[in-house]
């Protein structure tokens, strides 16, 4: 069984009434019900709104892989629960980070950089190229599937290079963008998935549903998982203080101190 935990902020559904008939009962719910047809699935759901938002230590202790979707209220999250997320991704939690969730908190933490992109909200069919048929995210996708209606997100995206590229998008307008990348970062797997936004009814598309899926089914944790040993603490010395051959110290050594 693989425990799933789907993140969701939960705002345009409760203040857009266009949103609101497109995902009823949140995005995260319109996820949670078609998967729930595979029965090695078990769910939870957690929103912005919720005490820490729904990220509990005892949540996150449970979970295998989490399912990321932000837009429009990233800087809401709190800190504290952005490490702690990162803590089990390192330990061996998967990540599945969704459309907007490119400029969420988490994900610019564990890429290391603004995730930056270039975007126009036109309506464009979207065409998603399969770059490795042979890769699990890709089961059963075929060599393309298309999106009839959805919003442009276009290169470059500010992102380091992947350990794998699973999907392209090319969109109507004539743009191009890395739509499927795959990382890896301590323990734990991190996949970003582009297709989705709040206003078209991309989670809908039986191909998007089957390529987070798959995606699922890859991040759920391998057998090297476990707990992660975080050196870098500044609250402890790094110093090594006995040499592991013995050996005459020689040159000047500065204070390491650090300040605050």
């Amino acid at each position: 069984m693989i425990n799933v935990t789907i993140w969701n902020e939960y705002i345009h559904e409760q203040n857009d009434e266009i949103v609101k008939e497109i995902y009823p009962k949140g995005i995260h719910n319109c996820i949670k019900e078609y998967l729930e047809n595979d029965e090695n699935f078990s769910f939870k759901t957690a929103t912005l709104e919720q005490e820490e938002h729904g990220l509990t230590e005892k949540v996150l202790e449970e979970t295998d892989v989490l399912l990321w979707w932000g837009h429009m209220a990233h800087n809401k999250v709190e800190d504290n629960i952005v490490d702690r997320v990162q803590m089990r991704v390192l330990e061996g939690m998967g990540l599945l980070v969704l459309h907007s969730g490119h400029h969420s908190k988490i994900f610019k933490k564990m890429m290391g950089t603004n995730a930056n992109i270039k975007w126009a909200e036109r309506g464009e069919k979207e065409r998603v190229w399969i770059c490795n048929p042979g890769h699990p995210i890709s089961k059963g996708l075929g060599e393309y599937f298309e999106i009839e209606m959805t919003e442009m997100y276009g290169e470059p995206f500010q992102v380091p290079d992947p350990d794998e590229t699973v999907f392209i998008s090319w969109f109507e307008g004539g743009e191009v963008f890395r739509s499927g990348l795959c990382y890896k970062r301590g323990n734990g797997k991190i996949f970003y998935f582009r297709p989705g936004h709040e206003a078209y009814p991309v989670y809908h598309n039986e191909y998007v549903q089957k390529a987070i899926s798959n995606a699922i089914y890859w991040l759920n944790k391998g057998e090297n998982a476990g707990t992660w040993d975080d050196s870098f603490n500044p609250k402890d010395t790094m110093e090594r203080k006995e040499p592991i051959e013995p050996i005459e110290v020689k040159g000047y050594q500065v204070d390491h101190t650090y300040q605050k």
